[in-house]
């Protein structure tokens, strides 16, 4: 189960090739052709997905073309809208790292430091102002070296917080991987357990905490059916404006 489109930069081109059981289509809206991905599987109603890729339909395997089309006509003028805000958006900023700059961790500032060094990430969180050290070998590691700080502090970080909301849901603790997807921030695959986006390091614990509850909830309801927001509620009681706040602070998530 996937949700919540991540911010990515403008125009950026279709792949090449389709995985099976996508085929791309288009559609008269308007004035206007529209093109699509469309992608059957097993579900039961018909989703629209509007992205920097553009417009992505699931639907159920059983569903008609003519189906398909109908929720598409019937939400052409949404369609249209959110194709024009996406494609006005402006590209993410990449990050020039350098020594003293600052980006936020856990919703707060973190000053970054470059030292020489043999490759690695030096923290301290318990100073008056927070630091993380890129113990370099050469200036052109430091993307590479922050990166995996990042990563490894994220790990440890979600692990902690599905140990605590596992439980809360009666939900056995599932394998956790990290994810680096461009168009997501968490997963839930009953086979392959919880994928996390580890950019979300960057945000505060709160908003952290509903994208872990949110892939836990996936556990007992595959779905986003009245019944998984009223799981999801039961231990997020404030997931609507947490939902929210996700929105808006990954926004101006910038990249290196």
């Amino acid at each position: 189960m996937s949700w919540l489109p991540d911010a990515a930069s403008p125009g950026e081109p279709s792949l090449p090739a389709l995985p099976a059981g996508e085929t791309a289509r288009s559609i008269e809206l308007g004035e206007r052709t529209v093109a699509y991905v469309l992608r059957r599987a097993s579900r039961r109603t018909i989703g629209l997905t509007i992205d920097h890729r553009g417009l992505r339909v699931g639907a159920p395997r059983r569903a008609s073309l003519r189906e398909v089309e109908s929720m598409l006509l019937q939400h052409g003028q949404w369609i249209g809208e959110k194709l024009d805000e996406w494609s006005t958006r402006r590209a993410p900023e990449v990050l020039q790292i350098t020594d003293g700059l600052q980006l936020p961790v856990l919703g707060k500032p973190l000053r970054i430091r470059l030292a020489l060094g043999a490759n690695r990430g030096v923290w301290n969180l318990q100073a008056t102002e927070p630091t993380l050290t890129l113990c370099l070998r050469a200036p052109t590691e430091a993307a590479r070296v922050l990166e995996k700080a990042l990563r490894e502090k994220a790990r440890e970080l979600f692990a902690e917080r599905l140990a605590h909301y596992a439980p809360l849901l009666g939900v056995t603790l599932p394998r956790l991987s990290l994810s680096s997807a461009r168009t997501r921030w968490g997963s839930c695959s009953l086979r392959s357990g919880i994928h996390l986006n580890w950019r979300l390091i960057h945000f505060p614990p709160t908003v952290i905490d509903y994208v872990v509850a949110h892939e836990l909830a996936h556990l007992r309801e595959m779905n986003h059916s009245p019944e998984f927001w009223r799981i999801l509620g039961a231990i997020v009681p404030d997931y609507r404006d947490l939902r929210a706040e996700l929105r808006e602070v990954s926004k101006g998530l910038a990249r290196f």
